[in-house]
């Protein structure tokens, strides 16, 4: 049995898996980025593929391939990190700095890319030839597959929607510019939302300082989950504000480029009330495109039944 390793490195964590020939998961592990120093990061990341080679179940078997999903900018090469919003990488040579520390060949790719080929290869896409994957993490990481094969533009950056400007003079981004779609609808976002609704109504979110400390400061994304899972109003109100900024980004994507898949993805998408807010910006689009958005979500109910497109 041939065995491959992927490790997904974002702003806040790197995780690590080992899969087999048909993308089952043999092992896995994660554990925190030092986003601010990129020797370290490449030394977690070094660490996390030895530490998945030493696994009972991978020792014996042959790894054929080491995949690396950054979340940043990836060159054409498919080697250096040029820049990344949340991560230290300023034209990092990734691939050779990590080879270096392994001494085995790895394979770079943008952490969004390598995401929706798998969705397409073993998950919630497949069957579709056009997808768009929308990641949401500590920014928004996404996709394009077209006619089957990723999107990658001229110089290999294309697919960035959360560096789009939603919000004129908005919020400061870690790629430079101000209001960019990923600092409202991302889990940077939802923290940014909880924290500056806590200092401005500190009565409303009570229960979200109780679990933060007592102070704003305090308040992280999984007290925000926890405190929404209790069905707090201020922490559904957070997600139902970040899952509207989702909708209507959905909805702009779409007249786009329109596609007959969206995937989403990432940390954030894994909170289940996000999922229902996605519901109250899918609204907004289905008042600008009625009879699109209804297609579209006929067609992630069948998808949601295991149906095939057609």
């Amino acid at each position: 049995m041939t065995l491959a390793i992927g490790v997904d490195v974002g702003g806040t964590k790197v995780a690590a898996g080992v899969v087999d020939e048909d993308g089952r998961i043999i092992a896995k592990l994660k554990r925190s980025t030092p986003a601010a120093s990129p020797p370290q990061t490449e030394q977690a990341i070094a660490e996390a593929v030895t530490e998945l080679l030493a696994h009972h179940q991978v020792k014996g078997h042959r790894v054929g391939a080491i995949g690396l999903g950054a979340a940043g900018f990836v060159d054409s090469a498919r080697a250096t990190m040029l820049f990344a919003p949340n991560l230290a990488w300023r034209d990092e040579p990734l691939k050779q700095r990590v080879e270096e520390r392994l001494g085995r060949e790895v394979v770079v790719e943008n952490d969004a890319n390598a995401s929706a080929w798998a969705e397409a290869r073993f998950g919630a896409a497949r069957g579709y030839r056009d997808v768009m994957l929308v990641a949401l993490g500590t920014g928004i990481g996404a996709a394009i597959i077209i006619d089957g094969e990723l999107y990658r533009g001229r110089w290999g950056m294309a697919g960035e929607p959360g560096h789009v400007r939603v919000v004129p003079d908005g919020r400061l981004c870690g790629c430079g510019n101000r209001g960019c779609w990923e600092q409202y609808c991302s889990g940077t976002a939802l923290v940014a939302e909880a924290r500056e609704f806590a200092r401005r109504t500190p009565g409303g979110a009570i229960r979200l300082l109780q679990l933060g400390g007592g102070t704003p400061e305090g308040i992280s994304g999984p007290v925000i989950t926890q405190a929404a899972t209790e069905g707090d109003p201020a922490a559904l109100r957070c997600f139902q504000t970040v899952g509207g900024w989702l909708g209507q980004g959905l909805a702009d994507l779409a007249a786009v480029l329109d596609p007959p898949c969206f995937v989403i993805g990432g940390g954030v998408s894994e909170a289940g009330e996000l999922r229902y807010a996605a519901e109250l910006g899918r609204a907004a689009g289905r008042r600008r495109y009625p009879q699109a958005a209804e297609d579209q979500a006929q067609g992630e109910r069948q998808h949601e039944h295991g149906e095939q497109p057609p």
